[in-house]
């Protein structure tokens, strides 16, 4: 398939507004939304007595960077906020620096130099920050911590009142996670079309990312479980891909995540190789079906965390159990509640409700008492008043491939 051709597929499923941000060269939020942003960290902060904030990342991992400045975090990023001043992003490596002064604009970025978090703690001094009334949002080193807290005494952790505000999605953070998810279907129809006898989980993986890459999408995840229907010693996807051929009568289970600039979507789904699926895994799927429905029936603005634990108990019924969380928050990270089911306990059932505006992946992982077999169904849906409205256009069930 064409470049050309990929995007005409891809064209046909997104809204006019999202093939704009898909085609800008750099795509990049509103200014009123990365204000909302900043308002509400400022708010945040603000309500526990605080005057500045730092925010930090490193090897891709720390969402709040790239929330509040547009920079996705690579080697390191620390940043300082102070109300009524640009925010301060100090960058590592040096020729990082010119890519995010585009991305990160408007604030001042620069080099780290030896040390990002000593250019943070010049930075705070300069503005007179007091002892005691530093937060912090992100991973931080040991070291890092020391030399904060050192100058600065006790630092605030503000990483849980900064997740809970990330669980509701913005409007225009919505049209992202929709091209994330336009994007991860695409990686999920490219293993179906692909997946027969004779392919190895390296090909799969390989063909999943070449459905989204020219189109901008990352991969985040593509986990494969491949095993004989016949004689089942799988239960759920791999996170690591093995150099295992696909045979006929084997069954797939794939997890997929690929993301537009850190907007995911996620899809789950399970194939039947050249073979029809055996009553075994007939029976998974079809409880697995059943547990999506009803979680999905009782999922709305207002529903509890145990209502959802509760409908799921048709997995219990059935004499199966799961493996992996039957459902989890997303979008911003791997977001609460993460909830798991009656034979695998959450480590932690929140007495809140679901709020419209969340975003959540239900997910089934539907497998045997003994662990040996299991299959995979779900996807991420959007938690509104009524109900939830899914992301993905990819059908669901097991399919024969």
């Amino acid at each position: 398939m064409t470049e050309n051709s990929i995007r005409q597929a891809i064209d046909l499923a997104l809204a006019p507004s999202l093939r704009a941000i898909l085609d800008a060269d750099y795509p990049r939020f509103s200014a009123a939304e990365m204000t909302r942003r900043r308002a509400a960290v400022e708010h945040l902060f603000g309500e526990v007595g605080l005057d500045h904030l730092v925010y930090c990342g490193a090897n891709r991992f720390g969402s709040a960077v790239q929330w509040l400045t547009g920079w996705p975090v690579t080697a390191e990023a620390v940043g300082v906020l102070t109300p009524g001043e640009a925010d301060a992003l100090f960058i590592q490596h040096v020729n990082h620096v010119p890519l995010a002064r585009r991305l990160a604009a408007p604030a001042e970025v620069a080099w780290g130099g030896g040390s990002s978090i000593d250019a943070a703690i010049a930075t705070l001094e300069h503005r007179a920050a007091r002892a005691g009334r530093v937060g912090v949002i992100g991973p931080m080193t040991f070291e890092q911590h020391a030399s904060l807290s050192a100058r600065f005494g006790a630092v605030a952790n503000l990483n849980r009142r900064y997740i809970r505000l990330r669980q509701i999605k913005s409007a225009e953070e919505l049209d992202w996670l929709r091209i994330g998810a336009s994007l991860t279907d695409r990686g999920m129809r490219a293993l179906s079309e692909g997946l027969r006898p004779g392919v190895s989980e390296r090909d799969l993986a390989a063909m999943v990312e070449a459905s989204y890459l020219a189109l901008g999408g990352t991969n985040v995840i593509h986990y494969f479980g491949v095993t004989a229907m016949g004689a089942p010693d799988l239960a759920v996807p791999a996170q690591f891909v093995a150099n295992r051929t696909v045979a006929r009568g084997d069954v797939v289970t794939a997890e997929i995540s690929a993301a537009f600039w850190e907007h995911p979507g996620q899809v789950l789904r399970s194939f039947a190789v050249d073979q029809e699926p055996t009553p075994l895994y007939r029976d998974l799927h079809a409880v697995a079906d059943a547990a999506f429905a009803a979680v999905a029936a009782v999922l709305k603005d207002g529903a509890m965390p145990q209502q959802v634990i509760d409908a799921a108990e048709v997995i219990e019924a059935a004499g199966f159990t799961v493996i992996d969380d039957l459902l989890h928050g997303y979008g911003g990270g791997y977001l609460p509640p993460i909830l798991g089911s009656r034979s695998r306990p959450s480590a932690h059932v929140p007495n809140e409700p679901f709020r419209a505006g969340m975003v959540v992946v239900i997910q089934p992982n539907v497998v045997t008492s003994d662990g040996s077999a299991g299959v995979q169904t779900g996807e991420m849906v959007l938690v509104t008043k009524d109900g939830i409205e899914t992301f993905h256009t990819i059908p669901r069930g097991f399919m024969r491939v």
